[in-house]
Formats: structure tokens, sequence, C-alpha cells
């Protein structure tokens, strides 16, 4: 009897599955990069044939390592990266343009138009979100304006959760589960179902739209694809952040994720009823299982510079040779020597929003080192966190201390950063056991889907922490370093 669920983790630079047991353990996992398109400054692109291609490369590489085949699985989950926007023609089911990746900046000039109209805070409040080249919503205007006939033809849009499930069911299923569909500035939040204002602003025709889905409900089969059977249900969709959520059983209010990659991404969960930040986050739904069921919300705050900071030593500066090298040489000293070090590197995100800041390192002496730059660094990622927690909280009008914060990602490993983080936003922090568990949380929802497992108490087993850190640093160090980040963030700010 099929057992296993089959987790495809599409992300920016290449596509992951994920070979989970009925028990949340992984049997086999593989990774295929696929190329990266840029053909103008700020332009992102990538082909949706060659992300299919990957993915479905890194699905065979997965069963042959987990010693399985099609047949054994049971259900499949699908997360991928947020905003990225394709259209196809619904009759050849071929995209009409390359997809235009969620780093892409083509769309400023229509985001800073849009702005000049005064329609902002219209935008936020409709759709929890900021107008900003970022979401998928400009993207798709941006393919129907430039693309020559595009505006004539038989389209579907979609982002990459919806494509991939077009191309898996052999084109039967054109849908979009609530996560993905929050993040294309066309979805009212409070409704979860596509907004008629937003799509007149942005010129986008109701008729190329997916149907809005659950996260954990069936939305179609498997019709047609290279190495797996007829016939697999797709019970398990969310975008990659809250897929994370999810898969770090974040399923009760006030619990908070963060996943340190090259930028950090931090959501918390704040229950039924969303939020809408005073404090420079954004508002987004963090799942909705099924038809019928209580949807739940997430504010979201992201650092864009988080694990870059430590490329940016290593390979800018040759402070280090290697990632690894990071703890031990911070370790070598008890502070960072009076050194702040702002990675505003791209800009600052939230809560700032700033994207003409510059990076900063100040406090530097005689007697700075290479340890107390890598300390800073360390420090640097953990106070941008914990402005992201405070503005948390500020919002959804709780205390971090009564908070729990859920880690994974590559720097998640590192043991100072978690002890430095801990003691900056005055919270327990807490790391499982698999750190790449966007993927796990595919799967769960997918388990959820297919009825492997009856409830969310049921999940909790597959992603229990493995590590717990506590705050280290006394309340005077810690008040000390806080208004000194805060005074060299404010030196960054353009315009101050």
């Amino acid at each position: 009897m099929a057992d296993l669920i089959l987790a495809m983790d599409q992300g920016t630079t290449g596509s992951t599955a994920v070979v989970v047991d009925r028990n949340g353990e992984v049997r086999g996992r593989a990774n295929v990069e696929f190329p990266q398109h840029f053909p103008k400054p700020g332009w992102v692109e990538h082909d949706p044939n060659e992300i299919w291609t990957s993915q479905l490369e890194a699905v065979g590489q997965a069963l042959e390592r987990a010693n399985a085949t099609g047949n054994d699985i049971a259900a499949i989950g699908i997360t991928n990266q947020r905003e990225t926007t394709v259209l196809w023609d619904r009759a050849t089911g071929e995209p009409i343009h390359r997809a235009i990746v969620w780093q892409d900046r083509r769309t400023a000039d229509t985001c800073a138009a849009l702005k000049a109209r005064g329609l902002e805070a219209s935008v936020r409040a409709r759709t929890g979100l900021v107008l900003d080249p970022y979401f998928s919503g400009t993207k798709v205007k941006w393919l129907l304006d430039h693309v020559s006939g595009a505006r004539h033809k038989d389209l579907a849009f979609g982002t990459i959760e919806t494509f991939l499930v077009h191309r898996l069911t052999g084109g039967a299923a054109h849908v979009t589960d609530v996560t993905n569909a929050s993040r294309t500035l066309l979805l009212g939040l409070s409704s979860l179902a596509w907004d008629e204002e937003m799509l007149a602003m942005l010129e986008v025709p109701r008729s190329i739209l997916p149907r809005v889905v659950g996260c954990a409900e069936e939305v179609g089969r498997t019709r047609g694809v290279p190495g797996l059977p007829d016939g697999i249900p797709i019970t398990g969709m969310a975008g990659d952040q809250q897929a994370a959520l999810f898969g770090q059983t974040c399923f009760a209010v006030g619990d908070v994720k963060c996943t340190y990659g090259t930028g950090a991404f931090v959501l918390m969960n704040v229950g039924s009823t969303p939020i809408q930040s005073k404090h420079g986050l954004l508002a987004t739904a963090g799942w909705k299982l099924r038809e019928g069921s209580e949807p739940v919300y997430a504010l979201e705050g992201s650092a864009f510079i988080a694990g870059a900071a430590v490329q940016w030593l290593r390979d800018g500066l040759g402070v280090i040779t290697s990632a690894s090298e990071m703890e031990p040489l911070a370790r070598m000293v008890n502070d960072t020597g009076g050194v702040v070090f702002v990675p505003a590197l791209v800009g600052l995100g939230a809560p700032y929003w700033d994207a003409d800041a510059r990076g900063l390192i100040t406090g530097i002496t005689r007697g700075t080192t290479r340890a107390h730059l890598a300390r800073a660094t360390l420090d640097a990622i953990a106070q941008q966190i914990a402005d992201l927690v405070e503005a948390m909280a500020a919002d959804a009008g709780v205390t971090s201390h009564a908070m729990r914060m859920r880690v994974d990602g590559g720097a998640s490993q590192n043991r100072l950063l978690l002890e430095l983080q801990a003691s900056y936003a005055h919270l327990r922090v807490e790391r499982p056991r698999d750190i790449e568990t966007t993927a796990r949380g595919a799967a769960m929802l997918a388990a959820l889907g297919v009825g492997m497992v009856k409830d969310l108490d049921a999940l909790r087993g597959w992603s229990s922490p493995d590590l717990t850190v506590e705050a280290t640093l006394d309340g005077a160090t810690v008040e000390h370093a806080r208004a000194a980040w805060k005074a060299a963030v404010r030196r960054t700010r353009s315009g101050i």
C-alpha cells in the first residue's frame, strides 16, 4: 500500500524533492539547479519549462535514494518560491514568456505611478501588502501589456505552484492555494477571494485567474507525468515561507518562525483574523486547510541580508574562507568590541523599507580584529530579527517574553547566533532536527490532506525541537547593544 509522501520544493535557484514516510522521516532527498536569466539590469527571469524539467529530475533522484517508486507515493505536496509569475496559453499549455521572478524590479515605475495616485493605503487595507515590484500583480500587468497580442489570447495565470499543478495534472487543474494567492496583490485578505478593485487597478482580467483552494485538500491527480503513475492525489500546497511556518508546527497564536537564508523571513501566527501592521510588516495568509475551515493569518517581516552578510565577509573582505569559520572565530572574543555592522547592502527591509539605505560598520579601532567583525556580523543578523519581533509584538499586542521562535535554514546551525537571537529578541529559540522545514511543511499538509494523519496534533511529532536556546546576555548588556544598533541604523537611512 502506498504510504510515502512526495514533497516538491520549487525554489529560486533549484528544485528539491523529498520523500517522507508516515512518521515524518526523510527517506530520500535531491536538489537540481536550473538556469537564471538576467535579460536587463534589475530583470530576473526563469524558464518555466526548465523549472518543470529540473523538478522532475529531482523527483526521480529522490525516489531512487528512497529506494521507492511512484507507486509507493500516497500523495504529493508542493511548496514554491512565491510571487514569481507565469502566463501560459490554455490551448497549448505553453508559457507565452519566461516567468518573471519575485526578485525582478522592472515594474518599479508602475508601482511608483500607483503610489502617486494615492492608492497605497487602499492597497494595504485590501491586500495586507504594499505597492512593490516584489508581488505578482504588477508582473501580470507587465506581461499582458508587453507580450504581443497577450490581451487577446486565452491565457492562464499562475504562480509556480499553479504551473506545477497544471503540468502534474495534464492541464486538468488550474488552482492556487490561499497563501500564494495572498502574495499577488490581487486577493482580498479578509475575504480570501479575488478582489475586483485590485483587478481593475492592475488591469488584470478575471478570466485568467486560477481557482483559490485550501492548503490541505485534493486539487487534482497526476496524469501523463514522466516517472510517476497516473492517479496520485495532490493534497498539499503552500508558499515557501508559510510552508515553513506550518512545518515548524507554529499552530498556536503567537508562535513565530525565522528562516535564516540569504535573507531572513520571520512569520508570526496571529490567528483567524488578519492584523494590519502599523509597524512596517506585511499581513498575509498563513494557511487555510480546506474549504469551510477557519483560516490562519500571519504577520511577515523580512531582512534582506542575513547569510549574505557572511558571504560578503568571505568573498568581499576575505575575513573568513568558509562560513563554518564564523562561530569559532566569533567566540574568540566576548563581544563586538564596540563594532556595529548594519548590513544594508541592498537597502533595508522590514520594518524600515528603505531601498536607498546603505551598509555601515562603525566603532572600529586599532584593536578591532577579524573576530570582532565576525561577531558583529552574527550580532547584526540577530539584531535585524529582533527588530522584526519587536514590530510583531507591537502589532499583535503581546510581549516577546511570551513567544517562542522556531528557527531553520543554514545559519540556524550556528549556536552563537541563536544565543544572541534569544537575548536580543527576549524569547526562547527552538531548532528542529531537520532544518529544511519548507519541504517538510508541504509534506505535512499533503499527509493531512490525504488523511494519512487526522489532525494538527498528530503532526507535532514530525517537527519536534532538537535544541532549545535561552537568552545568555544580561539585561543591561542587551539594552546597551540594542541602543547602539538602533543608533547605527539611523545613520544608514536615506534622507536622514
